[in-house]
């Protein structure tokens, strides 16, 4: 009996360490899935040309082969090459959202382009918990690579001015955007809208630590062993020394402020934090117009340069 039960124990002793290091491979692969020689396979599915701008439905292939939904638009009227600021969208939107946002960036010389984000819009996953769950993990990384494919199809684009790509993410998109800007030093400049870091600070936002309640510290522990190469503050720092705006609410009740201060407290210079006396983003529709319009006004100075230059 013991030397059944000793056998018994260095199998599942071994089955557990052969796991760990299967994880720990799966996680310094987690971003491995960028292959900027993949062709582009776009498609051009629908043209509009709207009163405010010009708007483009297509596809591109994204890492893995995947067929990638995309929106870009344009200003009504333009000369040569134009900025193109990527918007990636928050957690729960879909690339639709662009449309609510994109006139006063197009009244002023940007193109801008966005794609559903895999599990929203086209891109939904509907299947069983552990496929949900599989999913979840999987989606930052997707979000990182496919926005790097943007880039590199509107680095091809003859309308679109390949040095002057910028990034604005919001939520959600703010935590995949610092980790994608990080990686690719062709997004010159990014805006972060109400944005955060470290995943116990996320976790302990009041929405999510309400609905969650006895099972925080379990969700913790979960959170760090299964979404740890996703976490942004241990990428942030490379975006210095291109320029990053933090927007951040004070009184945020999906990304508290703890996770925002601990995302901008591990950036480097040169960067501008900026608070507002709201909520979320998307629960304090009143500052929305206030935040879009500041970023299109830093954004605006980024690109003054060019603009003179022109």
């Amino acid at each position: 009996m013991r030397k059944a039960l000793k056998i018994t124990g260095i199998v599942i002793v071994s089955v557990i360490t052969l796991l760990l290091l299967l994880k720990l491979v799966a996680d310094l692969l987690y971003f491995s899935n960028y292959d900027p020689s993949l062709p582009f396979r776009e498609r051009v599915a629908e043209f509009e040309e709207r009163p405010e701008y010009r708007r483009i439905k297509l596809y591109f292939q994204g890492a893995g082969n995947e067929q990638v939904p995309a929106l870009l638009t344009f200003p009504r009227q333009f000369r040569g090459r134009v900025p193109c600021i990527i918007f990636l969208h928050g957690i729960g939107q879909k690339k639709e959202f662009l449309d609510e946002i994109t006139t006063p960036f197009n009244q002023n010389g940007f193109a801008m382009a966005t794609f559903d984000q895999y599990m929203q819009g086209e891109r939904r996953v509907e299947q069983t918990i552990l496929k949900q769950a599989r999913a979840f993990r999987q989606r930052p990384a997707k979000t990182v690579n496919d926005t790097r494919r943007l880039i590199d199809y509107l680095s091809t684009h003859p309308d679109i001015d390949a040095n002057r790509i910028y990034v604005v993410g919001a939520s959600y998109g703010a935590i995949t955007g610092s980790t994608a800007a990080a990686f690719d030093d062709r997004i010159k400049a990014i805006v972060l809208v109400y944005g955060g870091g470290n995943l116990n600070r996320l976790l302990e936002a009041p929405l999510i630590a309400n609905e969650l309640g006895r099972w925080l510290p379990v969700a913790k522990l979960f959170a760090q062993f299964y979404l740890w190469p996703a976490d942004p503050v241990r990428y942030v720092h490379r975006i210095s020394p291109r320029p990053v705006l933090f927007q951040n609410g004070r009184y945020d009740a999906l990304v508290a402020p703890g996770a925002a201060e601990a995302l901008q407290n591990a950036a480097g210079e040169p960067k501008k934090i900026t608070w507002y006396n709201s909520d979320h983003i998307g629960l304090d529709e009143e500052v929305v117009r206030q935040v879009l319009e500041e970023a299109l006004h830093w954004l605006l100075e980024q690109d003054r340069p060019h603009r003179e230059a022109a």
